[in-house]
């Protein structure tokens, strides 16, 4: 099957796969990370921060400038804000409560809460398709939630409306930046201007909940899996936007599937977690979901006779 791909292809192909297994990380180290006492504040900042020196260089490397004028800046606020601070803190909150294999199912829920709020603000026309794949996301959420069912203590129910706080904040930033643009900026100089601005507003947060993290040793596991989580998603987000760029929405759209199923495996390989049958039954429905939410490849044009 790989031979039959053309090379460039072939590259697409395998980039897509290291997008999703590198997003797909994100849920058992934010699992790690909350697992000793660190809590979203404190993390968040160090997200921001990692992010501010990694990408920093990478626009750096390139030549690139950060616009800076006011527009900009509130641009960077508004995305730090529902891109990372807020979602975030709704996933690491949950983390301590939930399986990470639960939170990786619940946020491919992103795509489907992305088409009402889509209608709302007039950027999409209905759908049927797109309504059923709503449906079926929203069922796979009942079915983890049911009693007896998918969650190993029936009390982490509570924390799932919790874990819905991401996905709804991540599917609000698509709408908002398919609305609004992004004034005239780059992927990377989006991410980069929101992580500094982020960042300014993380600091002050972490230091009066008491939740900085110092930086100074002895290190553990949630301080590397801090690093981990937040040098995988900067290189995964850059590698994502580059990807549209050349191989389309439609294509890149399919990360959506890897997320979710790397997200899974690597929850298994790493957690050690196990699910009941009712789980695998909530994931079949939520990848249906996804299938019925992706859009479509536009039809090619007709040549004029």
């Amino acid at each position: 099957m790989w031979r039959d791909l053309p090379r460039e292809r072939l590259g697409y192909v395998l980039i897509l796969i290291l997008c999703g297994a590198g997003w797909g990380l994100g849920q058992p180290m934010s699992k790690i990370a909350v697992s000793e006492g660190y809590r979203h504040f404190g993390i968040i900042f160090w997200q921001f921060a990692i992010a501010v020196l990694l990408l920093g260089a990478m626009n750096l490397a390139r030549g690139g400038r950060l616009p800076c004028e006011p527009r900009h800046l509130l641009f960077y606020t508004i995305i730090a804000l529902i891109g990372t601070l807020l979602p975030n803190s709704a996933s690491y909150t949950a983390a301590i409560h939930l399986p990470s294999g639960i939170l990786s199912i619940v946020l491919s829920l992103i795509p489907m809460l992305a088409f009402p709020i889509a209608l709302a603000w007039g950027l999409d026309r209905f759908s049927a398709r797109r309504l059923l794949g709503l449906c079926l996301g929203l069922s796979a959420i009942v079915l983890i939630a049911a009693p007896g069912t998918s969650l190993p203590d029936p009390a982490m129910v509570w924390w799932l409306p919790v874990a819905l706080i991401a996905p709804l904040f991540y599917a609000v930033e698509g709408n908002f930046v398919a609305r609004y643009g992004t004034e005239g900026l780059d992927a990377l100089q989006v991410l980069l201007g929101a992580s500094i601005v982020g960042m300014v507003l993380a600091l002050p947060l972490a230091a009066m909940t008491g939740q900085f993290i110092s930086p100074l040793p002895p290190w553990g596991a949630p301080d590397v899996a801090i690093i981990i989580s937040s040098v995988s998603h900067a290189l995964a987000y850059t590698a994502y936007v580059w990807l549209v760029t050349r191989a389309g929405s439609v294509f890149a759209a399919q990360v959506s599937y890897l997320v979710t199923g790397f997200g899974i495996l690597w929850a298994k390989l790493i957690l050690g977690e196990s699910y009941s049958p009712w789980v695998w039954a909530a994931l079949a429905l939520m990848m249906a979901g996804l299938a019925l939410v992706q859009p479509r490849k536009p039809p090619e044009p007709v040549p004029a006779e």
